[in-house]
């Protein structure tokens, strides 16, 4: 017998009654049932109704709700420590556009997550659709395929598995191939080999990959449902599962009575909820005791929406909430793979080529879709295609290190697969791994940063121009070649960080995201807007949600499935502004603020920061932004947006320009100092470099080619080499707690990049790294210095000295071109004059004591000149006040030199 007395097992579900416009919704909470009637204008019914089974939404509720007006929510919610503005006191801007932008900003921030949250339950399912979006095998021998092209009228896939056939996988017609938003579905089902009967459980589910041997014991399905009904059942609780249809008929006749009304025009009024309750108890007061949940109702007269009281026997109760659901017996219904591949036939193969087909206004089209976790673009002069990557468990690679701890300080090796041999080819992952990551392993760094990595059709573009955004770039090898060098990286305890390309997308059609669906707006914007004005690339449209939902997917996917430690933000000047960045930056505050300043690329900037550090706390996120954004590293709670390091684009450039334009003997310390110091309240975020890629490829020349590449006396290779240790030394231990090197830089590599184009005939002859410059004296010693510089850090913790972080700079002579600041008990002192030297140069320290060198750039073993002596090595301090301190070092400074010393001994007056 079903009643109200069973209404405990009923948490949140809408009633359909049989009559078409009338409904009753009902939900508990805590002990309390409630029910209320949404629409029941044939009937004066203000009671209750049954439901043996819960639907799936509650629509009828959600139209109530979404007519409340909204409460105004406090800007500043003190209580969560949540202040938009909260930053600007911090940096000292006093803007009332700015803050006012602010303020709007998370008033739209919270709109938009309202929106989002109306779809996708939590943070989580935003940010998890490549785990159904794409090829996925299904548990019921069949793979599913997903995409999303609401432009679209028809879609099929089409590859060799099906000799390219685009009727053969289509799109169901309706909901179950093509919904509302514009996604469509498509199932492959394997094929049954022949003379393989279909499998006798309908849903029956097959182990392909995790635990894929278990299931071929030869246990049948009735043995397992037998044993689920002697082990788990009661007496006379599996009634209902044997007899599914008795639960719906015995609610119809409880509501209506043995011989109900079949039309509305039958229907007669129904009792109200308390009448028919007493009814019931009357009827049924010396009915037998049974088995079913000894549950009582108690009802609250009075009240418009009835409000019920559940009461029950607490032992019941107890064992009720203790007695898990039978999904192990369902699980052991599973059979293996092994079952699987003696049944059936891949319905699509591992290493199928693919296409999505579409049927669109403009035309059919075939495109490589979207989610594609490995695709080949354009081999051979062929017409690029998915591969189907699903390998078998026994080549799959299986994790063996966990992710190293994050560090304090990074030292970050900036890398690129390709051009990382030394023959004139694409050089492989496996290449990669096993001979240069135990090279920057040796080298002191703790972190490796990969351009390059994420699918692009054009080699020459170094990967900036992403087509594929799901898949590893096939010219370097497979997703498990992949995944195989970042758990080496990771077992050599580096950390990987990924070059990621948000800002902007290749324009490419077949292969990209341009014209997806036949439409000029699916991902992008259209019109002007959706192409950047000097590169030709496409803009993405940040306010869509589909395209966030692709974006923030895009980002867990390389955590979740490639375990990548960290991303670095390409070119968020692109994004952030609607003229690309290409526009002069006077330093006003309101050049952050005003109508060129595109809001929602930042709150797609937010939200990627916030759900990376929600799902995965120790991630690390970099800001590329030549801008300098005000609050990049801020918290995104005090209105910043959120990164946890920016990159100091600047220094790279006032190096350049020094090197190429500025004699030596006119450089500027107070500028250059002013320069690598950066935002001083946001020095403690700051990475910097003194040449990362960028001065090195296509046109460019790196340092070292510009200071010694065409050195022809000893003179000249002598002043280059000084020049290009200081350089390195003063940009790493001057700045925040990250340091970038690009490969072959620490050893003075001196050559160019140029990757293989048209105007240079397709060569690779630059496009490399010439690793055996290693066995040579001159580049051994630049390498060894470098090796040496990082050990300041290892061993002495030089980036994390200072006062939060930051050094002391207090002393800075033009006139001298000496530069001289403290991080602790180290002082560095550097005289970067091309031909003034000082035997006793008088520097402020803080403490009083005995000071040694533990780093000179002048040194043989650096190709050095060595012309300070092992007996100046150690220097006493002079009670005598300079720079503002009250005791000095007085030391011999060659020109072109540097020096490092460290405080050994304290003396106490």
């Amino acid at each position: 017998m079903i009643s109200l007395t069973h209404s405990l097992q009923i948490s949140s579900f809408p009633i359909k009654c049989p009559i078409s416009n009338t409904n009753c919704a009902a939900h508990r909470s805590g002990g309390r049932v409630f029910l209320r009637r949404t629409n029941s204008s044939k009937c004066g019914y203000k009671g209750k109704c049954f439901a043996a089974e819960q639907p799936q939404s509650q629509p009828e509720v959600s139209q109530q709700k979404s007519k409340r007006p909204r409460k105004k929510t406090p800007e500043i919610d003190k209580k969560n420590g949540v202040d938009p503005v909260g930053f600007l006191t911090k940096h000292e801007i006093n803007n009332k556009a700015f803050n006012h932008f602010l303020r709007e900003r998370y008033k739209a921030l919270k709109d938009l997550k309202e929106e989002l949250s109306n779809r996708h339950y939590e943070v989580q399912d935003l940010a998890s659709g490549y785990e159904i979006l794409g090829m996925h095998r299904n548990v019921q021998h069949r793979v599913d395929f997903m995409d999303w092209a609401p432009g679209a009228r028809y879609c099929a896939l089409v590859g060799d598995f099906n000799r390219w056939s685009p009727t053969e996988n289509s799109a169901r017609e309706g909901n179950l191939g093509h919904d509302d938003y514009g996604y469509w579905f498509i199932i492959l089902e394997d094929k049954l080999r022949e003379g393989e009967e279909p499998d006798q459980v309908y849903f029956q589910q097959y182990n392909y990959v995790d635990e894929y041997d278990k299931g071929d014991s030869g246990v049948t399905v009735e043995e397992i449902f037998k044993k689920a009904n002697d082990e788990y059942w009661e007496p006379g609780e599996d009634r209902f599962t044997k007899s599914p249809y008795e639960l719906a008929s015995k609610l119809y006749e409880q509501i209506f009575g043995p011989n109900g009304p079949q039309t509305e025009e039958e229907m007669e009024e129904i009792l109200d909820p308390q009448t028919r309750y007493n009814e019931w108890r009357e009827k049924h007061k010396d009915d037998p005791p049974s088995n079913l949940p000894p549950c009582d109702v108690i009802i609250d007269d009075g009240a418009e929406h009835e409000e019920f009281d559940v009461v029950t026997d607490p032992a019941w109760k107890a064992k009720f909430k203790a007695k898990q659901a039978p999904i192990a017996y369902w699980l052991e219904t599973r059979k293996g793979r092994k079952a699987w591949l003696e049944k059936y036939l891949p319905g699509i193969p591992h290493g199928s080529k693919y296409r999505v087909y579409f049927n669109t206004p403009m035309g059919p089209l075939e495109r490589v879709p979207a989610w594609a976790t490995y695709v080949i673009p354009e081999a051979d002069g062929n017409q690029s295609f998915a591969v189907h990557w699903e390998p078998t468990p026994e080549i799959a690679h299986k994790w063996r290190h966990k992710h190293p701890p994050k560090p304090k300080s990074l030292r970050i090796y900036e890398c690129h697969v390709g051009i990382s041999g030394m023959d004139p080819r694409v050089a492989t992952f496996n290449e990669f791994t096993d001979n240069v990551l135990t090279h920057v392993k040796k080298a002191g760094y703790n972190a490796i940063q990969l351009f390059g990595v994420v699918e692009h059709k054009d080699y020459f573009t170094a990967g900036y121009r992403v087509t594929n955004f799901f898949a590893v770039s096939s010219r370097f090898g497979t997703p498990e070649d992949f995944k195989r060098l970042v758990d080496e990286a990771h077992g050599l305890g580096l950390l990987v960080f990924l070059d990621i390309v948000h800002s902007y997308a290749a324009p490419d059609e077949m292969v990209g995201l341009s014209s997806f669906d036949g439409s000029n707006d699916c991902y992008f914007h259209s019109g002007k807007r959706g192409q950047h004005k000097f590169w030709g690339t496409r803009m993405f449209k940040y306010e869509d949600h589909e395209v966030l939902h692709f974006l923030l997917s895009n980002l867990n996917w390389w955590i979740t499935e490639y375990q990548i430690d960290g991303f670095y933000f390409h070119s968020l000047p692109s994004m952030m502004y609607t003229h690309n960045g290409f526009a002069t930056f006077t330093g006003d505050v309101e050049e952050y603020c005003n109508q060129y300043v595109d809001r929602d690329a930042m709150l797609y900037l937010i939200f990627a920061n916030e759900m990376l550090h929600f799902l995965h706390p120790n991630i690390i996120t970099i800001a590329e932004d030549a801008t300098l954004y005000p609050g990049l590293c801020e918290p995104t709670s005090q209105g910043g947006l959120g990164f946890d390091y920016y990159a100091n684009i600047s220094a790279s450039e006032l190096w350049l320009s020094f090197l190429e334009n500025v004699p030596e003997h006119e450089w500027s310390m107070s500028k250059l100092v002013s320069t690598l110091v950066g935002n001083k309240y946001s020095a403690d975020k700051m990475l910097l470099y003194a040449e990362n890629h960028n001065q090195s490829i296509s046109g460019g020349r790196s340092f070292a080619e510009i200071l010694f590449g065409s050195a022809k006396t000893d003179e000249a290779l002598l002043r280059g080499c000084s020049l290009h240790k200081m350089i390195r030394l003063i940009t790493f231990t001057i700045g925040g707690p990250a340091y970038l090197n690009f490969m072959g830089n620490e050893f003075g590599h001196p050559k160019k990049v140029e990757f293989p184009m048209s105007s240079n005939k397709f060569s690779y002859s630059l496009a490399n790294r010439k690793w055996d410059l290693l066995e040579d004296s001159f580049h051994k010693k630049l390498f060894t210095f470098d090796n040496d510089m990082m050990k300041l850090d290892i061993d002495g913790k030089i980036m994390q000295r200072g006062s939060g972080g930051i050094p002391n700079v207090h002393h800075v002579k033009d006139t001298e071109m000496v530069i001289s600041y403290l991080r602790g008990p180290f002082v560095f002192v550097f005289n970067f004059h091309p031909t003034k030297s000082y035997e006793r140069y008088s520097l402020g320290v803080e403490e009083a004591g005995e000071y040694q060198i533990v780093l000179n750039t002048d040194e043989e073993i650096y190709f050095g000149q060595a012309l300070i002596s092992q007996d100046q090595y150690t220097q006493r301090t002079i009670s005598r006040r300079t720079d503002g301190m009250r005791v000095c070092l007085e030391v011999p400074l060659p020109s072109r030199t540097a020096q490092v010393y460290k405080l050994t001994r304290i003396r106490r007056a």
